[in-house]
This record gives structure tokens, sequence and C-alpha cells, in this order.
């Protein structure tokens, strides 16, 4: 991995403090999931780190002409696209070895979309109609000309964790800075090094000023909590587990600060009487077990017909057990490891829960045999669980799939939306107008119809309930960290 890196930081990485690299006082190290092989180390940030982060945004926010200077946000956004883009294939290896991410991913969601993402945002900040003529008025009898005028949050802290970092780094970063933000990056522990990756860019590749984009790494997770509390901070941007999103407010709300949250999902895939079954169980196998499940978005309920369920499940425990595990770095993987030690005892212990609710395993169900080294889960298929079992509510984070039956339309959206989550969800049908009409009545902020891709960088992404507040992503994301001032100057 070191060849790899050599060009961008070489074995150990750096944070980006204030527009320098900084090595820091302790490091800690990196590990790849699929082997267990220390890869190298990353700066450990300390307390005093993130105060000098925080402080030198909240200087560069309040000091330079970043917040006001349109077109030198639109050249750097495009200078970081370009430096990302040039640096593509280091990048890509790093983070198949550190977040595990299957191959194929990389050229999509993982690596490459949102590093074109960049430029839709350059590009929107270009073209964004920043101030608006309410026109002349007389409220009150005093005649007025009226406008209402957009103008940045301030300081933002993001907060990212370790599934897809390069796209939920660059979905707050991207639109955070073309808004005229400057922002704190507190990375997760688990994948340092592509945080540090875009710290080194930015500072050797791109005219973004000092204090503008800070980075930091670190092993405790006390570093998030303590960013919350600044008050030197305006917006908190969190993408994470609905508990940690909750501690995140808490914190928030003694300077009531702005908070976006993008959190879990137990989202549902439904299978409608009129499709066709086995293309369905085929595509939410698939779904299910991408990234070893590691998507907040990804559907983990697969919802059939009752009177097909028998059928359903052999379906798809057969395409589950066809994919299997495999080496990320091998571009027909589409299960690779999970992150950690940690996380794979996590999902072995909802396994053991799942036997304990009367569930049984139609594939799957523990560590896949020849693979003495690395974090794998087998691709699971549980059967003979209700909706109302943890097991069917909680979010894994892994690559294991509920097969529940349902006794038609009404009843699949019915349990559909019986979850505290609200994140995703995907129908399948053979008529599309049946489909899109299940679509509309499901309690969820993006769903998939016949196997359409709501992801991209012009649409938003967020959910209802517990699955977080806010939108990212889009105009919508994009105004996120925008405040709105109304001006009114009276006319004699």
């Amino acid at each position: 991995m070191s060849r790899t890196t050599d060009r961008l930081f070489g074995a150990s990485s750096p944070l980006l403090i204030d527009g320098r690299l900084v090595p820091g006082d302790h490091r800690f190290g990196t590990i790849d999931p699929a082997t267990e092989e220390v890869l190298g180390e990353a700066a450990d940030a300390t307390p005093a780190d993130l105060d000098h982060a925080v402080a030198a945004a909240r200087r560069a926010f309040d000091s330079s002409p970043w917040a006001t200077d349109l077109a030198l946000r639109v050249r750097c956004l495009r200078q970081l696209n370009e430096a990302l883009t040039r640096h593509a294939d280091e990048l890509r290896e790093l983070t198949i070895a550190e977040a595990g991410a299957p191959r194929f991913l990389t050229y999509g969601a993982q690596l490459d979309t949102p590093v074109a993402d960049l430029r839709w945002f350059a590009d929107l900040a270009e073209r964004y109609d920043w101030e608006r003529d309410l026109g002349r008025a007389a409220p009150m009898g005093l005649t007025s000309d009226r406008r209402v005028v957009r103008e940045p949050v301030g300081v933002v802290g993001a907060i990212t964790p370790w599934n897809f970092p390069h796209q939920i780094n660059l979905a707050k970063l991207g639109p955070a800075l073309a808004a005229g933000n400057t922002i704190v990056l507190k990375a997760a522990p688990d994948t340092p090094w592509c945080a540090a990756a875009l710290g080194v860019l930015v500072q050797e590749e791109t005219d973004i000023p000092p204090g503008v984009v800070n980075v930091i790494t670190g092993a405790d997770h006390a570093l998030g909590a303590r960013l919350c509390a600044d008050a030197r901070v305006d917006l908190l941007s969190f993408t994470g587990s609905t508990g940690t999103g909750r501690a995140v407010m808490r914190a928030a709300a003694d300077g009531l600060k702005r908070v976006f949250l993008e959190l879990g999902g137990k989202s549902a895939f439904l299978v409608l009487a009129d499709a066709d079954l086995r293309a369905a169980c085929s595509y939410a196998a698939f779904a299910a077990l991408t990234h070893a499940g590691q998507g907040c978005a990804l559907t983990t309920r697969l919802l059939v017909p009752r009177e097909r369920y028998d059928e359903a499940v052999r379906l798809t425990a057969a395409t589950m057990g066809k994919l299997g595990t495999g080496d990320p770095g091998d571009e027909r993987t589409v299960c690779g490891p999970v992150i950690s030690a940690r996380q794979r005892d996590r999902i072995e212990g909802y396994l053991k829960l799942a036997v304990e609710e009367g569930g049984e395993f139609a594939t799957g169900g523990g560590r896949p045999g020849g693979r003495e080294r690395g974090f794998w889960i087998e691709p699971t298929l549980i059967t003979g669980l209700t909706n109302e079992t943890r097991t069917a509510r909680e979010e894994i984070f892994g690559p294991v799939l509920v097969i529940l039956p349902h006794d038609g339309d009404d009843d699949a959206i019915r349990l559909a939306n019986d979850s505290p989550y609200g994140l995703s969800g995907a129908v399948h049908g053979g008529d599309p107008e049946r489909a899109r009409a299940v679509a509309r009545r499901l309690r969820t902020g993006t769903v998939s119809v016949n196997g359409g891709v709501w992801y991209a960088a012009d649409v938003p992404f967020g959910g209802y309930k517990q699955s977080g507040i806010g939108r990212e992503m889009g105009v919508a994301g994009f105004e996120e960290y925008l405040e709105t001032k109304s001006i009114a100057e009276g006319v004699s």
C-alpha cells in the first residue's frame, strides 16, 4: 500500500489545519479489513489540534474573501475535482484496501461519481439565484423595495462515517464550500487515509485559502463530541447511526446550532404480486450484499407475496449463495469484508438474536470457511421472523437480509412503513403505474421503482422519521448550508 500512497503521504498520513499538513504528535494504525494487515499510520489528533482547526475555520470565514468571492470558490472546487481525478488510481487502491470497498463500486459511489459531483456543485454555485427581488410594496403604508439574499451559514463541523468515505466526505465538503462556508471535517477512525488524502490534495493542488478546509483524523470518538459542542461552529453535518445522531442533536441544542443528520435505515424491498419474482429476488439479493451490506440506504427487508414465499426464499438464497464473499480487489466481488472485528462481532450478535427470535438461515449465518484472516460474514438470508422482531426492525449493517411475507399491496405498504426508519425503499411490479402508486405511499426519502437509480448529484437524499433531518445532495442539500436574509429599503 505504501507504493500506492507514496505520491500522497507515504505510509503515514497528516492532518490538514490552517493550510498546513501537520504530522501530529501521536499516531494510530489503519487496517485492511480483508486481511487484518496494518497498512500504515495516521495522525491521531488531540483536542488541541481540533481547537486549532476550528479556530482556523472561524478566522477564514470571518476575515478571508472565501464567503464573498464566488469566482474563487468555483475555481477551487474545479481544481479539487481535477486533482482527485488525476489521483484516481491511487485513491481507488487506497479505498479498496482501507474501506474494503469492492472494486466495481469505486467506479461509482465509492469514488468516481462523488468526485465528478464536485463539478455539479461548482456549476450550481455559478447559476444559483443568490439574490431575489421581491419588488416594491407598502406594508403599513411605508413604501419599501424588498429583496431576499442567500448567504453562507459560517463554520461547518462535518462528522463522517467509514462505509462510503469519499462519497460522504465530498457530499458535505462540496456544497458547503460552494455555498461559501469553511469546514472542519472530522473523519471516521476506520478510514483516516481516505480523508487525509483529500486534505493533502486540498493543500497541495488547489488555491483553497488556509483555514477554509481542515481535516482531522483520530482514534478518539470524543473529538466528534467536542466539535459538536464548540460555540465557534455554526452548523453540524453528521452522517452515522441514529443513536449518535441523537447525541449530536443534544450537543447542538445548547448553542441552538443548525444540524443536518443523515442516519440509519431498515429499508424495505417490496415485491408485488405481478412482479417477475426471479428478477426481483436476484436484484434484492444483490442490493443487500453490496459492500457487505454496509450502506444506510440498502434494502435489508424483502417483502414478498405470501403465496410465493417459499419460492422467493429459494431464489433469493440461491443468488446470495452464488455471490458469496470475495476479495474486494477483484472486479467480480460484490460482498467483501465488513470494516472491523467490532462490526463483525456486532453482526454475529444479531445472527444469534435471530435464532432466539425464531428465525432460520436459508443461507449463511456465520463466517465463511477458508477465511482465517479478515473480518468476514457470509451472505445471510433469515426466514421465519415477523416484522415485530428486533432483527427485522434494527439496522444490522452487514450482509444480512430478512425475508417477510405480505398479503397484498396494502399489507406490503403497512409492513414497509411499520419501522422507526424511513430512509429508502424499492418496489418491483409488472404494472408500472401500480408500482408507482405503491412507491408514493411509502414513508421514505428515496424509492427505487423497478430498478430505478435515485443516487445522483442533483437528487436530494435524506430520510423521514428517525432516518434524519434535512437533505444532502441536489439544490436542497446545497441550501442546507445557506442562511436567508430579507432586506427592505425605504423609498421616499
